[in-house]
């Protein structure tokens, strides 16, 4: 019984551990410098915009549905195991 007690324990601990994360905006370290503005760039991103993914990073879902079969073409790249 005193093996169960000690996992869910340590479940509780981990969960509430877990639960503690700071809710504010990202701001810069003090007395630090700023961060370096991007060469080619003529300024330095927000932090909205270095913590917004782009398209590459989360690219969009398509859920359309194959309405019909259709024949595939050939490929040149689609060559059987070697062997």
């Amino acid at each position: 019984m005193s093996h169960r007690h000690h996992i869910l324990a340590t479940l509780a601990v981990a969960a509430l551990l877990g639960a503690c994360g700071a809710k504010e905006d990202l701001k810069p370290p003090a007395n630090q410098p700023a961060p370096v503005v991007p060469i080619g760039a003529d300024r330095a991103p927000t932090t909205q915009e270095l913590t917004t993914p782009d398209a590459q990073a989360r690219p969009a879902r398509s859920d359309e549905l194959l309405k019909r079969s259709e024949q595939r073409e050939p490929d040149d790249f689609d060559l059987p195991p070697p062997g």
